[in-house]
């Protein structure tokens, strides 16, 4: 029960944007100044586009005034020359509008794509130096909303947002302005409606602010569901959960509904009300100017003009509450972003590193511990020695820690007591790049990427040439099916090697490893999944490629490990037998029972 509730109380905690241990709470002027730092580099383009918008925003203002001067000046008096030529001055008026938002447009549309162009990079480049922990914690589908929704609705904003906001704001004031100086009376009755407005507005700021972080919040969660259940697919066919699946999927979809249905409500809500609010200032000033008429102290063309003033006065104002919804997704978007960029839980690099050119003498695993989470120690006190050109290899049962030991060592994980060295140079003090050269490691699960056979084969070495790949393939064994492929080494594979059987990509991981030409090779339940015979193609390769080697063999079936000049027998995170084949069955301790276990056929030995 206590379980449950911890696992239930995880995924809550996720919500808040994956536990990051970084920047807490949020801060608009903190955000937008790291935004700003995207922008600089392309500074020109915004002034460009700044200027163009504030010098183009006086060109729809001018419209309703040159309506009033064509009507009262013109058309009233007759005057078809002078009405001729306004009429042209109006044409170019329109003309130049329209340039001028084709301008804004490219220039703005052109600022967001460079921009986040960059953030893209810095996020996939921040990506790669996150622990193996953080991505144990956090699930690649919310991590994938990051760096796809999250950033197009930062592209949204530097596109259409900053800058068209500034314009509507312009225009607003030139719009005042001008009705000011055609009538002042008018003007006041149009700005009368203005506070209920802005009341209107800052209401729904803070209503859709928060509703829109929920639909982010949820379209994550849904995100991280469907990239599970689509790697999954195979297991939920196996196990026949469709159905459940389907069930959990929907309630989760329900959620990422209700919370668009919120967004629509609100705006559903606030459009009508500013037309309603944008119907009644027109009503008012018709009404008012209807009185005045009468009077005789007030033109058509005022009249004309002020009406198409309100329209015009309401419409950037309805923008800006259209613009001002995505500068709120896009703050909302950015701060995870940005908490993203700021996780702390990344690969340390040593302060004081000593880099390796070579490995000469010892690997040294000196009273290691290593816990997972808290203080459930997967391994306990480890103490052993490798010298160069030795093969050891470390048995035991499922969960004693044999994988562990793979994972401290190659630096996926800190260690949290004790320590390992390579010649003497502690692993803490050996910088990631200089280790991987030295140390090659074949793991259980082989991943493949989305490629050609050649592509995946060089993946750690991409420079290696054609005659190097095919030799490593011979020396495998791999040729034998990759010659039978369509278009041999330029065959395609699909998503994680979809079409391959587990045995032909454990070749592959095999080639990989031999291009890469490790002095420590590490193999980790490296034929625990493939068929007798390739097993034993695996085996071939394995004496060629361990030869001259230091080799690490993490192995659940012991005849994989007979020839091994060492063998550690793990148990509960603790080394419990240490030996040759030969000796340890001579000792009949734990090795003796796991090799029973695997070869009943030597019962015999329990009385020989």
């Amino acid at each position: 029960m206590s379980n449950g509730k911890a696992t239930a109380k995880g995924f809550e905690q996720q919500k808040d944007d994956l536990l990051f241990s970084g920047r807490k709470g949020s801060n608009d002027r903190y955000i937008i100044s790291r935004l700003l730092e995207y922008v600089k580099p392309y500074k020109g383009l915004l002034v460009s586009a700044i200027v163009i918008t504030l010098v183009g925003s006086i060109l729809g203002p001018l419209r309703p005034f040159i309506t009033k001067l064509a009507i009262d000046d013109y058309i009233a008096k007759g005057n078809i020359n002078g009405l001729a030529l306004i009429s042209l001055v109006l044409l170019i008026i329109i003309l130049l509008d329209g340039l001028k938002q084709y301008a804004a447009t490219y220039l703005t549309q052109l600022l967001g794509q460079k921009a986040v162009l960059n953030l893209r990079m810095d996020i996939f480049r921040h990506l790669q130096k996150l622990s193996i922990r953080f991505y144990d914690r956090n699930p690649a589908g919310r991590l994938i909303t990051r760096a796809t929704n999250d950033v197009e609705a930062l592209n949204e904003m530097l596109s259409s947002g900053v800058v068209t906001i500034i314009g509507d704001i312009m225009q607003i004031l030139f719009i005042v302005v001008l009705m000011f100086m055609i009538d002042w009376e008018l003007t006041l009755i149009v700005l009368s409606i203005l506070p209920l407005m802005v009341y209107a507005t800052l209401t729904f700021k803070s209503k859709v602010r928060k509703a829109f972080q929920d639909v982010r919040e949820h379209l994550a969660r849904l995100n991280s569901f469907l990239q599970e259940h689509i790697s999954g697919i195979n297991i939920v066919q196996l196990f026949n959960r469709g159905n459940s699946e389907y069930n959990k999927h929907v309630a989760i979809n329900k959620k990422y509904r209700d919370a668009n249905i919120k967004t629509v409500f609100y705006f559903s809500v606030y459009h009508p009300l500013i037309e309603l609010l944008s119907s009644i200032a027109a009503g008012l000033v018709i009404w008012y100017s209807g009185v005045r008429m009468l009077k005789g102290d007030i033109t058509l063309g005022v009249v004309i003009s002020f009406v198409q003033y309100i329209w015009l006065f309401f419409r950037p104002l309805q923008h800006l509450s259209d613009r001002f919804n995505i500068l709120q997704t896009a703050l909302a978007s950015s701060d995870r972003i940005f908490r993203l960029l700021e996780e702390k839980d990344t690969v340390k690099e040593p302060e004081k590193p000593e880099t390796l050119e070579s490995f000469r003498d010892e690997i040294a695993f000196n009273n290691v511990w290593f816990a997972y989470t808290g203080d459930n120690w997967v391994l306990k006190d480890i103490s052993f020695k490798a010298k160069r050109g030795e093969k050891i290899a470390i048995v035991g049962a499922t969960g004693s820690g044999k994988t562990t030991i793979t994972n401290v060592f190659s630096k996926l994980y800190s260690l949290r007591k004790g320590s390992i060295t390579i010649d003497g140079t502690a692993l803490s003090r050996i910088p990631e790049q200089s280790l991987r050269k030295i140390v090659g490691v074949v793991m259980q699960d082989v991943f493949l990427f989305s490629g050609t056979i050649r592509e995946n084969l060089s993946f750690g070495k991409p420079e290696a040439s054609d005659e190097e790949i095919r030799n490593a393939v011979e020396a495998v064994g791999a040729d034998r099916f990759i010659e039978k492929l369509p278009g041999r080494y330029e065959y395609r594979v699909n998503e994680n090697g979809s079409g391959l059987s587990a045995g032909q990509k454990q070749l592959i991981a095999f080639v990989r490893a031999l291009l890469y030409n490790p002095e420590i090779l590490i193999l980790d339940e490296a034929t625990s999944s493939v068929d007798t015979e390739t097993e034993q193609l695996i085996e071939a390769a394995t004496a060629t490629l361990m030869k001259n080697r230091t080799s690490i063999i993490i192995a659940h079936r012991l005849s994989t490990v007979q020839h091994a000049d060492r063998i550690i027998v793990m148990h509960k995170g603790t080394i419990k037998e240490s030996g040759s084949h030969q000796q340890l069955l001579a000792k009949k301790g734990l090795y003796y029972k796991l090799y029973l276990l695997q070869h009943p056929e030597n019962m015999h030995l329990r009385t020989g």
